[in-house]
């Protein structure tokens, strides 16, 4: 995969990691685009989802949750509707159509973060881009934030 752009960040706690969603939000504009959310389970991606959504005034930090059970969490913003997914419990294909990916994702309007997303080879194609969380031990997090050419 090409990336045009590509952008470290470490952050040394969770309110870090809110903190730099503001930074990350300026690179996943202008919408529509799908960006891939790759970590272990614990890494920090709905932590980044909040701090995200706040920065883009679509939600605040508190009303953003994991949607592990619901698959589909949509907050919606003066510029932007985010979709924060998380694929973790789909085996298919299949599941996948059901929730409406495609749909969500050619809204003109949508920023769509999927966690778990790298399951599945057609949600990597169709994404823009992908945020890679890796721990640097203790509360630190390592961020690769890579654009798609």
């Amino acid at each position: 995969m090409e990336f045009r752009e590509k952008k470290r960040f470490k952050t040394r706690s969770a309110a870090g990691t809110l903190a730099m969603g503001e930074r990350v939000a300026e690179m996943l504009l202008p919408v529509p685009k799908m960006f891939v959310l790759r970590g272990d389970l614990g890494a920090g991606k709905t932590t980044l989802v909040k701090g995200i959504a706040a920065a883009l005034g679509a939600a605040s930090e508190e009303d953003v949750t994991s949607p592990t059970f619901t698959l589909v969490h949509e907050y919606t913003g003066k510029k932007v509707r985010l979709f924060h997914l998380d694929l973790y419990r789909l085996e298919t294909e299949r599941e996948l159509l059901t929730l409406g990916l495609e749909e969500m994702s050619e809204e003109p309007d949508a920023l769509v973060l999927v966690e778990w997303g790298e399951k599945f080879p057609s949600v990597v194609e169709r994404a823009d881009g992908e945020i890679v969380i890796e721990h640097a031990g203790g509360d630190e997090r390592m961020f690769y934030v890579r654009v798609k050419a």
